[in-house]
């Protein structure tokens, strides 16, 4: 099947009546996030994938918030993009970290116009499709090395291989990865996901993030045209700013933000609907409790923290946009560093105040009906994707004038 055969091939198209803006798409996901909200903590513990919202939440044209609306997005600025990215987190980090391709294609689309298979991609997402993809493998080689091959047969390829990580996977209409060829070159690919050879696997286990659909893509003599394929051309020249990956890492720390934020929910409700003062507290509900207050207080604190650093590294790696040559490498610089100390605050402190949810209750808060301990799980597994002790030292030799951030795409 060719390209524009899949496109065509596709599930039904989203149905926008009406032009998108911020407050329009901010409207159509509030019941959306309403109901995965309620549902998080017991879908989790069935292992219950929220297909059909999340499906749902996709067709609102959610990811196109940031696109230009001459080109059928919200037109709205980066700000806006994590703010609705930590609300989706706030209602179900699982289902925002789903999503993290899909948003990433549509700011890389915004932020380079020289993207390959730019009108494609943009195309896709008009119609609400999910992106996935992966640069992982467990093929015994260095993080990032890649074994999966792509063979030459006539005018397109044959992949095989397996990728780990498949972020948002089971939840896609679209699958992008990497590849090896026999001399060595570099191909991305990108694939329906019920392409013939393509198997996604519901294998992933770590401790938190269990929903977020990112187990192993089996590829099997997955056959791809060649208009489907882009050959890495290692010695094309850099683009003025280098730290490409770095909205990547803006939208984790924005997740993290929204998991700071559901704990923050999560206690409160804990404290007017379901808490008891102990026996010997001075006051006769808990809300009234001097200590119990502090900790709210506290929890308040971390989540604003994370919010705010987040929301201001956004607002500077908005700024790069526009700009080219030296200019744009100073200003991707900066923003990269922005976005690297705004995740070590966006991870300390949801880490921080994921704990402090028992202390608003009794031996009762920590049932596992109520899931309360998800939320220090999946804050420690996103923090896991990228160690902060590295973003403090790319941060310390930036502000020191020693070193500018690397552009593995961690920065």
């Amino acid at each position: 099947m060719t390209l524009d055969m899949a496109d065509a091939a596709s599930r039904t198209p989203a149905a926008h009546a009406e032009p998108l803006t911020v407050a329009g798409l901010r409207a159509a996901i509030a019941p959306i996030l309403e109901r995965l909200g309620v549902s998080a903590a017991a879908r989790e513990a069935a292992r219950d994938y929220a297909f059909a919202d999340v499906r749902a939440l996709a067709r609102t044209g959610v990811a196109m918030t940031v696109v230009p609306r001459d080109e059928g997005g919200a037109g709205g600025s980066l700000r806006d993009v994590v703010e609705i990215v930590a609300e989706i987190a706030r209602a179900d980090s699982n289902v925002a970290q789903a999503l993290r391709h899909t948003f990433i294609s549509a700011w890389t689309v915004t932020s380079r116009p020289d993207t390959p298979h730019r009108d494609r991609t943009l195309s896709r997402l008009r119609q609400g499709h999910i992106f996935a993809t992966t640069g992982n493998e467990r093929n015994g080689g260095a993080s990032g090395s890649v074994s999966t091959t792509a063979q030459r047969t006539g005018d397109g390829w044959v992949l095989n291989g397996e990728k780990y990580y498949s972020t948002g996977g089971l939840y896609a209409d679209w699958f992008s990865a990497q590849a090896k060829t026999a001399d060595g070159a570099v191909v991305r690919f990108t694939v329906p996901v019920d392409r013939e050879g393509v198997e996604r696997l519901d294998d992933f286990s770590a401790v938190g993030q269990r929903l977020t659909a990112s187990g192993t893509t089996r590829l099997t003599n997955v056959r791809v045209s060649g208009d489907e394929v882009i050959v890495v051309d290692q010695h094309s020249p850099a683009p003025g700013n280098p730290w490409q990956g770095t909205f990547a890492q803006l939208y984790l720390a924005a997740v993290e933000a929204g998991i700071a934020a559901r704990v923050l929910d999560d206690a409160v409700w804990w404290v007017r609907e379901k808490a008891r003062p102990i026996k010997h507290s001075s006051a006769d509900k808990s809300i009234d409790d001097p200590y119990i207050r502090r900790r709210i207080g506290q929890i308040s604190a971390y989540a604003r923290a994370a919010r705010s650093a987040v929301l201001i590294a956004a607002e500077e790696l908005d700024d790069v946009r526009g700009r080219s040559g030296e200019e744009a490498r100073r200003a991707g610089a900066q923003a990269a560093i922005a976005v690297a100390e705004a995740s070590v605050i966006a991870i300390d402190s949801a880490l921080a105040a994921a704990p402090l949810i028992f202390d608003v209750g009794g031996g009762t808060i920590t049932n596992r009906q109520w899931g309360f301990d998800r939320h220090w799980r999946n804050a420690r597994t996103i923090a896991n994707h990228n160690p902060r002790d590295w973003k403090l030292a790319v941060a310390g030799a930036y502000q020191l004038g020693a070193a500018e951030p690397p552009t593995s795409g961690l920065f």
